[in-house]
């Protein structure tokens, strides 16, 4: 059997056991050279569910919460809303997550809206991506529009919110199980709020639901003092192990997870810390392993841009963004796939994310790929895979975050939980 704990090449493998060791005692120590054996995990069925005011079923036949991976046929999903996107304000967690390039436009417009006429065509675009999405046989669920300027004060920080354009960051389904991510931007503390309908529904048909621990945010979360002046001083901090979050609490954006049924891989990011992983590998033992992996990022920050499992044994990787334990992969007798140079121009604004959210696909099943309707070079990768294209235009989407895996979350998949690494 391949095992892929948590490791990490080079000084920040060794800064990271040392420190969880050191720093969250004798009870993490050795986590990231152990494995956990699997028992067999209860599968739900996937259809509509029924109205049943019982409450003595903990999961019912007719639950429509069903996914362990990112390819099983899709039946439903998730799709964000782009409505009301707001700026988020220009805080240490924000600054370690965007680029130089765009710091002024957070300083200045942080707390208003995006610009209108960009925020409207990318509403549109979503619009027809959903459209799409119907008609390819999958069912559409949205969150609901929020006024995302109001501001907001807790006991330890002040913020305006900034959209429910990315389930994918704030939910991860783990079999019939909904798993609230606690997010690790101020501006997305209350994030969850859009979602909550549509998680109430689901609960009530059978799902299970989990909240992860919400983090206060407290300024001891972020290294304040996070020097940032180049992309030399990101490579250098991110060798090092260092990110602007701390482990004073567990925090973790779901986006930083991805599923191949019984084994799920994670990176440590600038939102997702080791004790928010910790506490993800604690909740889904043993019928799961979470692994930690790692890549030359000078800015992690959800991995669907860099490391994107399609298929039982297939994965895209990120040329600019390397694995360092990619090698365990291949073993395995894995197929790793280097996708092609994006081709969005380098004048397009991206706000929040690079140009590698050409890769950042939604797979509708084994043999067909949601793909941008630009980025040509992509479709024919995946077309010389034998895997059929659907091709969407939302370029102006991308602009806040996103493609097409950020944009969505799927809810239930028809497959079964299966180990791909036995």
């Amino acid at each position: 059997m391949l095992r892929v704990r948590c490791l990490r090449g080079g000084s920040r493998g060794a800064e990271a056991a040392h420190y969880i060791g050191s720093r969250l005692g004798r009870i993490f120590t050795g986590w990231v050279q152990q494995s956990f054996q699997s028992t067999q995990a209860a599968t739900a069925s996937q259809n509509s569910c029924a109205a049943d005011d019982k409450a003595t079923s903990p999961v019912p036949k007719d639950c429509p919460v069903c996914s362990y991976n990112e390819w099983d046929p899709l039946e439903e999903i998730i799709v964000g809303r782009a409505e009301n996107a707001c700026v988020p304000p220009f805080s240490v967690e924000v600054k370690a997550n965007t680029y130089e390039k765009y710091w002024q436009f957070y300083q200045k417009f942080g707390g208003q809206s995006f610009p209108k006429d960009h925020l409207k065509k990318a509403i549109a675009e979503i619009e027809e991506m959903c459209n799409i999405l119907k008609r390819e046989g999958v069912i559409v669920k949205r969150p609901d529009p929020i006024d995302w300027s109001v501001k907001y004060k807790t006991p330890d920080f002040e913020s305006t919110g900034m959209y429910a354009a990315m389930p994918r960051d704030i939910l991860l389904v783990v079999g019939n199980e909904i798993i609230e991510a606690p997010m690790a931007w101020r501006a997305r503390f209350f994030e969850y709020r859009a979602y909550r309908r549509i998680i109430k529904d689901y609960f009530n048909c059978g799902a299970k639901w989990t909240t992860a621990p919400k983090p206060t945010m407290a300024d001891e979360l972020y290294d304040q003092e996070y020097p940032i002046r180049s992309v030399e001083d990101r490579h250098q901090l991110a060798a090092q192990g260092k990110f602007v979050t701390t482990e004073f609490e567990p925090c973790f954006d779901a986006a930083d997870f991805i599923r191949a049924g019984r084994d799920i891989f994670v990176q440590r990011s600038q939102v997702t810390n080791y004790m928010g992983i910790e506490w993800m590998r604690r909740h889904l033992a043993p019928d799961y392993r979470v692994h930690v992996i790692s890549f030359k990022d000078p800015n992690p920050m959800h991995i669907d841009a860099t490391f994107n499992i399609i298929g039982p044994g297939l994965v895209l990787s990120n040329p600019d963004r390397p694995c360092h334990q990619i090698e365990l992969f291949k073993k395995a007798g894995w197929t790793v796939i280097r996708p092609p140079v994006p081709l969005i121009p380098d004048d397009h604004p991206l706000w929040m994310s690079s140009k590698w959210l050409s890769m950042n696909v939604l797979m509708l099943d084994e043999k067909r790929v949601m793909v941008d309707a630009n980025e040509t070079s992509i479709q024919k990768m995946f077309e010389n895979l034998g895997i059929s294209t659907i091709k969407v235009n939302i370029r102006h989407a991308n602009s806040l975050g996103g493609g097409f895996h950020c944009w969505t979350c799927d809810i239930r998949r028809r497959g079964t939980l299966q180990s791909y690494f036995d």
